[in-house]
Formats: C-alpha cells, sequence, structure tokens
C-alpha cells in the first residue's frame, strides 16, 4: 500500500453524469466502498485542457479531490480513428466546434472518413484515482469499424457508427446492460480494481 493510503470506504465521483455514477457504484459496491458525487461538494468540472484522456481524466480527478478531501475518481474517453491519426481523440464530444451535438459530430466524422477503406478505430478510457499526492491510473480499450452510415437507436455519441465485429451489431444496438459489460469504461474498471485489489486499497 502506498505512504498516505488506507484501504478506501468513499470514493468521490467527478462526474455529473448519473448513469456513470451507478455504473461505477456497482463495480465498488461488493468491496463496501461507498460512491460519493461530486455535486455534493462542487456544481462546476474543470475545464478540460489537457492533450491526453490520463491528463484530462487527472485534472478532473485533482479538483475532485481539493473539492472533497476525499479519494476522487475521474475519467476522460473518446474515439480514436486510424485513418484520422488518432482523431477526434479528446476532442471526440467537440469534434464538429464547441456545442456540437451528437448528430453534428458523427456527421463530421463520416465526411473525413469518405470512402476509405481503412476504418478501424476504438474507444479509450483512462480512469485516474487521486489520492492526496499518490495516483492509480488504469485505462480500458474497446476495438471496432466506423460505419459508413449509423446503425441502432441506442446509446449516444459515436455509438451508431462504431461496428463491433465480436458482436456483429453496432454499439448503438446493444441494450446499456450488454454495453456496460464491454465498453471501454467497462474494461477501465475492471483493470483498475485489479490494480486496487493488488495494492490492497479494497
Amino acid at each position: 500500500m502506498r505512504p498516505g493510503m488506507k484501504k478506501l470506504t468513499s470514493l468521490v465521483v467527478a462526474t455529473h453524469n448519473v448513469h456513470k455514477l451507478e455504473e461505477i457504484a456497482a463495480w465498488f459496491g461488493p468491496y463496501g466502498v461507498e460512491i460519493v458525487p461530486l455535486s455534493l461538494f462542487s456544481q462546476e468540472m474543470p475545464a478540460e485542457t489537457g492533450t491526453t484522456f490520463a491528463e484530462n481524466a487527472l485534472i478532473k480527478a485533482r479538483h475532485g479531490y481539493l473539492a472533497s478531501g476525499l479519494p476522487t475518481l475521474a475519467d476522460d474517453s473518446g474515439l480514436e480513428v486510424d485513418f484520422l491519426g488518432g482523431a477526434p481523440g479528446v476532442f471526440s464530444s467537440r469534434f464538429a466546434g464547441e456545442g456540437a451535438n451528437d448528430e453534428e459530430n458523427n456527421r463530421k466524422l463520416l465526411a473525413a472518413m469518405g470512402d476509405t477503406p481503412l476504418r478501424t478505430a476504438r474507444f479509450r478510457c483512462v480512469m485516474v484515482l487521486v489520492w492526496g499526492a499518490a495516483a492509480v491510473q488504469a485505462e480500458g480499450v474497446c476495438p471496432g469499424v466506423i460505419l459508413h452510415r449509423p446503425r441502432g437507436e441506442g446509446g449516444f455519441g459515436y455509438d451508431p457508427l462504431f461496428w463491433l465485429p465480436g458482436k456483429n451489431c453496432s454499439m448503438a444496438e446493444l441494450s446499456r446492460e450488454e454495453k456496460n459489460k464491454i465498453s471501454h469504461r467497462a474494461r477501465a474498471l475492471a483493470n483498475l480494481v485489479t490494480k486496487l485489489e493488488a495494492e490492497g486499497l479494497i
């Protein structure tokens, strides 16, 4: 166990997304860790000025720790497309500009891809847990292929364009339960829990 760290009993999650809180609570509940929403301490989220997912996750986790004084978990995630050199990456939510909606971002992605046969991509999620001066980082990746047109009504973001060869469907055609089992966030959480177990923190 790292200096200044002890077994987790409470964990602040730096997000205002209720579904994300529920998903994280499901992973930590069996360990008796209480999930605490950041909104109890701060209504604001810091600007994501990092150039990588890890930097942005660290910015948010530090903000939560400074606001609460409690161990804080944050994540940052997005879509990496090989044909676009890893873009949109950290700009995934604002690929078509600040305030862009999902449809606008998807439209820009399809335009940028054109008819290229190189359509491999991945969703990547990086999680950072900040506890004083210490930090634990984990990431998860979900590989797929960018479709030529949207499929499915579920999900959000780029899910309708993200084909899962192993499932023979788009991310938007999965139920929330199925998505939570294979998503990049689920895989990052699994890796994080494994790390915390190994360090005796849960």
